[in-house]
């Protein structure tokens, strides 16, 4: 098993950092639209539970990647509120470069700061050409994939802040007028 992680800092609350991560309408787009990295592919995501978060829930993701056949159940096997998660393949994957992985995040509040840690683990896949493609491109996009995931959820959170407004200003602006 292999291991890649990745730390960031957020000028958020340990609240909105772990929402923006937790969802995956934030942090799955790098694998549900398309990209260079997916070869200009996409992956279409299904939930299998009624909640999208928390501990339990469910989605299965489908489609092709260079023509071959991408199908898996991911799970969230453990779940604490603003602090952690963890999420896992579950059940028989068709997988191209691993044959299971884990994802585990972490939130802890540092001074002024919100510290992210993410974190992927794998498990290489059997089959010769699964094997050179695993070790071809396996770590490269364990990076990608944590690297874009937290930058995603650094925007989500910077717009997040932006789409706000101060309504006091907004009453002391028209009061001018």
């Amino acid at each position: 098993m292999k291991t890649h992680s990745r730390t960031e800092f957020y000028d958020a609350s340990a609240e909105k950092a772990f929402k923006a991560i937790d969802d995956l309408g934030v942090t799955g787009t790098h694998m549900t639209k398309s990209s260079a990295m997916m070869m200009g592919n996409k992956l279409d995501l299904k939930f299998l539970t009624n909640h999208k978060t928390g501990l339990g829930s469910k989605y299965r993701l489908t489609g092709k990647i260079m023509g071959l056949k991408m199908d898996f159940t991911v799970e969230v096997t453990k779940w604490i509120k603003d602090k952690e998660k963890v999420w896992e393949t579950v059940g028989d994957t068709q997988l191209i470069i691993y044959s299971w992985y884990q994802m585990v995040l972490k939130i802890s509040a540092v001074d002024s700061q919100t510290k992210t840690e993410l974190s992927i683990s794998y498990k290489k896949p059997t089959g010769i050409i699964n094997q050179i493609l695993s070790f071809l491109f396996a770590d490269w996009y364990c990076r990608w994939c944590l690297k874009k995931m937290l930058d995603d959820a650094r925007a989500n959170i910077h717009d997040a802040k932006t789409d706000t407004v101060d309504t006091g200003t907004l009453i002391i602006e028209a009061i001018k007028k």
